[in-house]
């Protein structure tokens, strides 16, 4: 195994493992800190004389705590003051790390795909980079422009649609679903950095120099943080999906990513509905549906065997199908691969060394090689389209092997 193929193969699980870990960081703090702000109790005050907004009594761990949210801020500013902005920093730098490990270190096997773009490596990184920064520039303008949260709701909606139609006809399925969660985590983190968090410093700042407080900066960091928390399960579903290509290999793939994006949106709205008291069942009826609907379109139709000239239905032997997957599969999915990117390992853990491994990924080798045609992995070993007819002729016949 060469050694960079195995250094790259270590930095990819290391990044892996600290993406997942600062990301539950990151997004439990979110989830946490709009359950608390939607839960504070709010009895009767004195405005004059009492700067508590609400508070919260729980129990946990064995323990009670308090929890207390000021109107502006306390009347002494307590030490040590705990920020909360390193959980979204690192999620996004040990992500980033990865995209470039995985994505662009060998752009044209996984972010390129010649039969939607003809793109060189250079150009691939390059217009995706340019689509990251550009991603943050609009949601800016849209923030300072749109301040009705149901108008930028619906703009915002249709923007993201079009980036995903963009991305989709630009990029490799796979590809094109991180490149849009890569574009949303970019918004998130830059929401911490340039509003979030500037905004708790100069309310920290003027808390200590005595200079009189401006609500609007905690207004506008609350703001940038529930988008933050409605696009959480988004980006899940963006990180996850390269395991699921019946989704990014479908030709109406733009589509599909943003009625997902949709229903992960419509799902996080009842809960942060509920956190507030108001239940609402059509919310997540709605989200249910979208998903029932997206499975229902997207369901493979199994091709009916083709009759010949003599009304016949030709046949498929074994023979020809353990050839094929010798051939154009075998070179990666075995026990002794010969595809240096393996790492002298079985991709996926998956050998097709013996027909009765051939039979036991039979369902496997039908996604990918037929209904997604995701595989060989960039066609890098040219499985042809009478092949895959083979393979679909032989599944629907029940995978024999004899």
């Amino acid at each position: 195994m060469p050694l960079e193929l195995y250094v790259t193969t270590w930095l990819s699980l290391l990044l892996r493992w600290a993406h997942i870990v600062t990301g539950i960081a990151w997004i439990g703090a979110s989830f946490y800190f709009i359950w608390l702000d939607a839960r504070l109790n709010v009895p009767p005050r004195n405005p004059e004389h009492d700067t508590v907004a609400g508070d919260l009594w729980a129990v946990h761990g064995g323990g009670f705590y308090h929890a207390q949210k000021y109107q502006v801020a306390p009347p002494a500013l307590p030490e040590p003051l705990h920020w909360f902005k390193w959980e979204a920093y690192f999620t996004w730098l040990t992500g980033f790390a990865l995209f470039i490990v995985l994505y662009y270190v060998d752009a044209r096997a996984f972010l390129i795909d010649e039969r939607v773009a003809q793109l060189t490596p250079a150009t691939a990184i390059a217009s995706s980079v340019g689509l990251l920064l550009a991603s943050v520039v609009v949601y800016q303008v849209l923030c300072r422009v749109i301040t009705n949260t149901p108008i930028f709701t619906l703009v915002g909606s249709g923007v993201v649609l079009g980036a995903c139609w963009l991305a989709t006809h630009l990029y490799s399925g796979r590809g094109a679903f991180l490149q849009i969660g890569a574009m949303i985590g970019t918004i998130m983190v830059t929401n911490v950095a340039h509003v979030i968090i500037p905004s708790q410093k100069r309310l920290v700042a003027a808390k200590r120099d005595g200079t009189p407080l401006d609500p609007a900066l905690g207004l506008e960091a609350k703001r940038r943080s529930v988008h933050n928390n409605y696009f959480t399960l988004p980006v899940l579903l963006a990180m996850i999906s390269p395991h699921f290509a019946f989704l990014y290999a479908h030709t109406w793939s733009w589509a599909i990513l943003f009625a997902l994006f949709v229903a992960g949106a419509l799902i996080r709205h009842w809960f942060n509905l509920r956190n507030r008291g108001h239940n609402l069942p059509a919310v997540p009826a709605a989200a249910l549906a979208i998903l029932v609907a997206v499975a229902v379109v997207i369901a493979p139709a199994v091709k009916a065997p083709v009759a010949g000239p003599s009304g016949a239905v030709p046949g498929v032997s074994f023979v020809q199908v353990h050839g094929i997957v010798q051939e154009r599969c075998v070179p990666c999915h075995s026990s002794t691969p010969t595809n240096p990117v393996t790492n002298g390992v079985p991709a996926a853990g998956i050998a097709f060394d013996s027909p009765r491994d051939i039979a036991t990924w039979a369902s496997r080798i039908y996604e990918r090689a037929v209904v997604t045609r995701t595989m060989p992995l960039g066609n890098a070993t040219g499985m042809t389209d009478e092949e895959r007819d083979v393979l679909a002729l032989w599944f629907t016949r029940g995978a024999p092997v004899e």
